[in-house]
């Protein structure tokens, strides 16, 4: 029986790689993306604590250089929480940009396979074919030989 030998099979195993290659940058890209929300988490804790401190401080005993310390310090927590927003939007737009590529490299690596399913069914019906005509051929040398 003869053997199916794809023969765009270098393609395919390029697909192959190009999609693993694909899915490990996705996965850094929505790794970096939690990083950077777990950041902005954290910097929201500290403004809000901040800001509990602020309240506690013009409720009890009155310490203006405490009150304006806490005060600069709940301004610079919004600017940095700021700052790690762009960088969750960086964050972001690199995962969906990951995302689409790995989507882009799926397809591909899909209609490769498709195309080599297709030889596979093609192979398969020209095996079965030359089958037929050997059987034809047997059947038509026992029934045209000359009976003794």
């Amino acid at each position: 029986m003869a053997k199916f030998i794809y023969r765009m099979q270098n393609i395919l195993d390029i697909k192959l790689k190009l999609e693993s290659q694909a899915k490990i940058v996705y996965s850094q890209a929505n790794a970096a993306l939690r990083e950077e929300e777990a950041k902005l988490v954290k910097l929201f804790e500290r403004k809000n604590a901040y800001d509990s401190r602020a309240k506690e401080l013009v409720e009890g005993k009155i310490d203006l250089l405490e009150i304006k310390t806490c005060r600069q310090a709940i301004e610079s927590m919004k600017v940095l929480i700021r700052r790690q927003m762009m960088q969750v939007q960086v964050a972001e737009k690199n995962a969906e940009a990951a995302r689409q590529k790995l989507e882009e490299v799926m397809k591909e690596r899909k209609t490769q396979e498709k195309l080599r399913e297709k030889d596979f069914e093609d192979f398969k019906q020209q095996l079965a074919q030359e089958d037929n005509k050997v059987v034809d051929e047997l059947v038509s040398y026992s029934y045209g030989r000359p009976k003794k």
